[in-house]
């Protein structure tokens, strides 16, 4: 887990993370949720990269904290997050020269910058944002994005794509018990964790990021997880505490699932909890 708040800069790094977005079945009944949940507000921007060409923007006062769009044909509701890029065509051409694909873009986004979508070598989908000078993101803080997880079942070459990509060191942070959970470091400080998928996934599960957002201590992570279930989504996997903070999985009326963490609540030497499949239904 990333350990402090996010920071806006003018200029971004590569490889840090830049954003959130959800694609899911029902726009309205995500905007419903999260603000409920959250108590997120939404504007409306243009998107060529969407099927509808609508991009819903989340904000908290006057900042920006995460994107909500409607998914395409056979696309599953979902979360993932946006890395960002010095130049989305140089990204292109690295992913296809260290195994990975392009499967949409480059593409400009109207006063946003312009967006690669790729898969890894291992299957995992990913987004990479070139931003514009008016970037805005905020993380870090109550009801905004914290961190994101990778679970994939080969950690092996997701570390050798998105490090060699982004020139991150991979620090393991595994327990004793043979999982495989790492950190990825830039700058000496992480920014993004993978972790190998163990025998609580079915074999068939796809790939796909478990991103994170932080709940307000005086609120926690039982009290937010009553709430989600009372606004229609579901509690994948019960509080459990970790060395990082208080996480429950949750998923949203449309099945997009995430987790939520309160820092303020941690316990030493506590490993991955083993928890059900959250993409299964």
């Amino acid at each position: 887990m990333a350990l402090g708040p996010m920071t806006t800069q003018s200029i971004l790094p590569s490889g840090i993370p830049c954003w959130v977005e959800l694609a899911t079945l029902d726009e309205g009944a995500a905007q419903q949720f999260y603000n409920g949940l959250f108590g997120w507000n939404y504007y409306l921007n243009r998107d060529p990269a969407t099927p509808t060409g609508r991009y819903l923007v989340a904000s908290l006062g006057t900042r920006d904290v995460a994107g909500i769009y409607r998914a395409g044909d056979q696309q599953p509701s979902l979360w993932t997050i946006n890395i960002s890029v010095h130049s989305v065509a140089n990204a292109a051409e690295w992913t296809e020269h260290l195994g990975g694909a392009v499967t949409l873009g480059p593409v400009a986004i109207p006063n946003r910058g312009s967006i690669l979508h790729v898969v890894d070598p291992a299957g995992a989908p990913a987004v990479f944002w070139q931003p514009s000078p008016t970037w805005d993101f905020v993380g870090g803080a109550p009801n905004t994005f914290a961190t994101a997880d990778l679970n994939t079942h080969d950690g092996e070459a997701a570390d050798g794509f998105f490090c060699r990509l982004f020139n991150y060191t991979s620090r393991q942070i595994g327990d004793h018990r043979g999982v495989d959970y790492v950190e990825w470091i830039l700058d000496q400080q992480p920014v993004l964790y993978r972790y190998t998928m163990g025998p609580e996934y079915p074999p068939e599960t796809m790939p796909h990021w478990m991103v994170y957002f932080e709940v307000d201590p005086a609120r926690g992570t039982d009290a937010t997880a009553g709430h989600a279930i009372m606004l229609g989504g579901r509690v994948v996997a019960e509080p459990y505490d970790t060395q990082w903070g208080r996480i429950a999985i949750i998923a949203d009326p449309c099945g997009a699932v995430f987790s939520v963490i309160d820092r303020s609540v941690v316990a030493d030497d506590i490993g991955r909890a083993e928890v059900d499949d959250p993409y299964d239904d």
